[in-house]
């Protein structure tokens, strides 16, 4: 292995006790391949053997805490014990690479498709649409909607545990719903869970204290809970930097084992209110100042680019796309064959990459999203 990349491989321990092998995570990736009943499929299966080899952590696509909080088709739930053997399946197959097995589990509110859900029954913090074209105006929750969900994921926590998982990450970034809740733009409430910064970082942390209580509850062993937040959004009333440093300042109390920072771009600038030229992963850092293990992502192919990224001192670097277009990454990196990385796909690697077809029909179809170029 070339030198300059040996901080790549350094093990990792997290405030609850596990160490991971190195310092790359394999990204939560959305496939739309899960059986129709919502249970995991032998093609996901599949795509998690070929590519959980390398990163010390492996984070699943996200799952669903509950029947309406479904956002995307053909995606595994959680939400019932008669998921656990399909999740027990998923876990003991990451595991088997010699990765930590995470399992991400959001609720989508707002973005939840209406035909996804029963009677098309969209819920939100408020009745605010979505600014992305086509959305519904969602039913407000009423606080026992509130409570409910907040109990929902607790158990899928639970079901997580009995299925073998090494820990749980709390989606709550891309605009969903735990997102909503903290957001001035999804959030227009005026009781205990909206108005304030401190009223609507209510919902977040009840959800955080409500998984980590089950956790002491169910196991005894390590266990991960980590959380993944945007740090801004685009709308306006929406989330800007100052409110994510009240949000890194209330997680960062919360004894979690790592905060996960979603960007589509690792380098990002800050959409508004910085005056300097600085990454919002460097001001994100700087605000955490080492309470907790943040992980960065973004657009990150090459051996060169991740080791620059580890250079800004974030200490765990998730990689996406990447890892679909190259399932090798992290082997040939440490092996000495960083020059032998593809950073594009090809039409006809499909098969090759053990790709299922929803995400690969999504690849294809989505310009832009993947560098994909015609076969060699």
């Amino acid at each position: 292995m070339n030198p300059k990349y040996s901080k790549m491989f350094e093990s990792v321990s997290l405030p609850s006790g596990i160490t991971l092998k190195n310092r790359i995570v394999l990204a939560p990736m959305t496939h739309m391949s899960s059986n129709p009943d919502g249970t995991v499929s032998d093609a996901e299966l599949a795509y998690y053997a070929r590519r959980t080899g390398g990163a010390g952590m492996s984070v699943t696509a996200v799952t669903h805490v509950t029947p309406n909080g479904i956002g995307f088709p053909a995606q595994f739930g959680s939400y019932d014990d008669s998921f656990i053997p399909g999740l027990k399946r998923l876990a003991e197959t990451i595991k088997q690479q010699g990765s930590v097995a995470v399992l991400q589990m959001f609720h989508a509110g707002r973005l939840t498709p209406e035909q996804a859900v029963p009677a098309g029954q969209v819920v939100a913090p408020s009745a605010v649409a979505s600014e992305r074209p086509g959305s519904p105006e969602p039913r407000e929750m009423t606080d026992e909607d509130i409570t409910s969900v907040i109990r929902d994921f607790g158990e899928a926590t639970r079901r997580a545990i009995e299925a073998g998982f090494d820990g749980v990450e709390i989606h709550g970034a891309n605009g969903y719903l735990i997102q909503q809740f903290f957001s001035p733009h999804s959030n227009r409430r005026e009781d205990r869970w909206g108005g304030s910064v401190e009223k609507r970082l209510a919902f977040p942390i009840a959800v955080v204290e409500e998984v980590q209580r089950v956790v002491a509850e169910h196991t005894k062993l390590p266990f991960i809970v980590g959380y993944r937040f945007s740090p801004e959004e685009p709308e306006t009333p929406g989330l800007t930097m100052e409110d994510t440093y009240a949000l890194v300042d209330a997680l960062k109390e919360k004894n979690l084992d790592y905060l996960h920072v979603s960007l589509n771009e690792f380098w990002s600038k800050p959409r508004r209110g910085e005056a300097d030229t600085r990454a919002r992963i460097e001001y994100i850092l700087d605000r955490v100042g080492g309470k907790v293990p943040v992980i960065g992502v973004g657009a990150i192919h090459t051996a060169d680019e991740a080791a620059e990224a580890l250079e800004t001192g974030v200490p765990l670097l998730a990689i996406g796309r990447e890892l679909i277009i190259e399932p090798d990454w992290v082997e040939k990196i440490e092996s000495g064959r960083e020059e032998d990385i593809e950073t594009v796909l090809t039409k006809s690697d499909q098969e090759r990459l053990v790709i299922p077809d929803g995400l690969w029909n999504a690849i294809i179809h989505t310009p832009g999203w993947f560098p994909l170029v015609d076969d060699k």
